[in-house]
């Protein structure tokens, strides 16, 4: 008979960490007491950013190269982390690792945090004996990931700060502006231009109804991803958007996915996986439903004997440069490499694609906002000129 404390974000989580040390639980009881709000952990703050894991990564295999034991590396990691909740997570797996479990089925525990791909990784380098290699191939792995988000998501700031700043602005206008204008406009007696009634209405209602013009946005903001996180149909109609979205979906998106392919690829099989296993795991972490689809089928048609470079040759998202070279890697013997050389190139070709989309997004933004600020002010101005005209 054991009794003791174990520390868990959950009952279950503390059931499955006690079974996994071959315990057979007879009682278990709380011993969370309430405090203030806010020292409660709110699950929307609990995550793990790709940069942790990066450096996660990096310090792990400088420790396992260095020698130290896989125990007291993860003791010294989860003390240096910063982030409780990932602090939280390390120190359980620390905890399975110490009752005897491998460190990829103790990762495997966490599937939110640690991926299918980075628990096979680990999981190959346990087979093969060379963790320190399978470790510093994640963390360059996952150190491209991070490039490449901060690229798009650097590409798409601009943007999107102008668009939000010019709709506050107008919003402003319509409920300061506007409404002292509408009396005036309105005494004159002369008929108003259908754009002038129509800014007007505009304005009564974000004047009367503000509220529940922004309870809309709230909501549809939350639908919207709630949608996409609970609906198949929904994420697959949104990935397909993507992927065909005007300036960004070929250019860079496509390119993107292409890329996250031939890393993945290029990384489990260099780290020891079969193309098979490589294959199933890339089609779980590529990130669009439309590509999952692909590598999906491309593994099956790799188990009934068909070429790699065959099966991406029946699908128009694969670009044709793409499937030649994997054609020659399966040839030559080298597929591994001539995927991370895909990978590098289309890596180079997202950086020229994103900083030539920037260059151009400028002057396109400057001229839709000049045009919506036009129509705005002359749906005003132009019935104040008339009356001045008409005076």
């Amino acid at each position: 008979m054991q009794t003791g404390i174990v520390e868990a974000p959950s009952r279950n989580g503390a059931v499955e960490t006690l079974q996994s040390r071959g315990l057979v639980l007879l009682d278990l009881r709380s011993g969370a007491s309430g405090g203030s709000i806010f020292s409660i952990k709110l699950k929307i703050f609990q995550r793990v950013k790709l940069k942790e894991m990066t450096t996660f990564s990096r310090q792990l295999a400088t420790l396992v190269s260095a020698q130290v034991p896989l125990l007291s590396s993860l003791e010294t990691l989860s003390k240096q982390t910063e982030n409780e909740y990932f602090k939280d997570m390390i120190m359980e797996v620390a905890s399975d690792v110490e009752g005897g479990s491998v460190l990829s089925k103790a990762l495997s525990r966490h599937p939110k945090i640690f991926s299918n791909f980075f628990v096979n990784m680990v999981k190959a380098g346990e087979v093969s004996g060379g963790m320190q290699n399978s470790l510093n191939y994640l963390a360059d792995y996952l150190e491209k990931q991070h490039d490449l988000n901060n690229k798009v998501r650097g590409a798409l700031m601009y943007p999107a700060f102008i668009i939000v700043a010019f709709l506050v602005i107008a919003i402003l206008m319509m409920i300061l502006v506007v409404p002292k204008l509408t009396g005036f406009l309105k005494e004159s007696g002369q008929e108003l231009p259908w754009m002038t009634q129509l800014v007007i209405g505009i304005s009564v209602f974000l004047t009367n109804w503000w509220w529940l013009f922004l309870i809309f946005l709230i909501g549809a903001f939350f639908y919207f991803f709630y949608t996409l996180k609970n609906s198949a149909i929904a994420r697959q109609q949104w990935d397909i958007f993507k992927i065909h979205l005007p300036l960004f979906g070929k250019q860079v998106f496509q390119k993107i996915y292409v890329t996250r392919i031939a890393d993945n690829l290029s990384t489990l099989i260099q780290g020891g996986l079969s193309i098979l296993q490589a294959l199933q795991v890339t089609s779980e972490v590529v990130g669009n439903t439309v590509y999952q689809k692909i590598v999906t089928e491309a593994k099956e048609d790799v188990r009934i004997g068909n070429t790699l470079s065959s099966s991406f040759a029946k699908h128009k998202e694969i670009p044709t440069m793409v499937t030649q070279m994997i054609a020659t890697g399966e040839q030559t013997g080298s597929l591994d490499v001539i995927l991370k050389k895909l990978g590098q190139f289309y890596n180079k070709e997202i950086d020229t694609t994103v900083a030539t989309i920037s260059q151009l997004i400028e002057p396109i933004m400057i001229l839709a906002i000049g045009g919506a600020v036009a129509v705005l002010v002359s749906a005003i101005l132009m019935p104040i000129y008339n009356i001045a005209n008409g005076m």
